[in-house]
């Protein structure tokens, strides 16, 4: 049985991927991953390794924590307390 986090997190991913194919936000001449979705629900469970990074609100892309996933990148709103959370735990010394 397929649970909801699942199901969310592949659409996210599909959010990427689908910017990435169609997005015209590039730097030194390449195409980067864009957000164009962030969730707020709490996925850091999902979340992999010790690293994430910052997207800039530049359309079409929009303001988002990027994760690292099993399944690809999960875009986060950094707003979101979890996101806000799971950032100080990365950056603890």
């Amino acid at each position: 049985m397929v649970n909801s986090r699942s199901v969310l997190l592949l659409v996210c991913t599909v959010l990427v991927v689908g910017a990435i194919c169609g997005s015209d936000a590039r730097q030194d001449g390449k195409r980067r991953p864009c957000c164009v979705a962030v969730t707020n629900l709490d996925m850091s469970a999902e979340v992999v390794g010790e690293t994430y990074r910052q997207q800039a609100a530049t359309p079409p892309c929009v303001k988002a924590i990027i994760f690292n996933t099993e399944y690809g990148p999960l875009c986060a709103d950094p707003n979101a307390q979890w996101v806000k959370d799971l950032i100080a735990s990365m950056t603890r010394v």
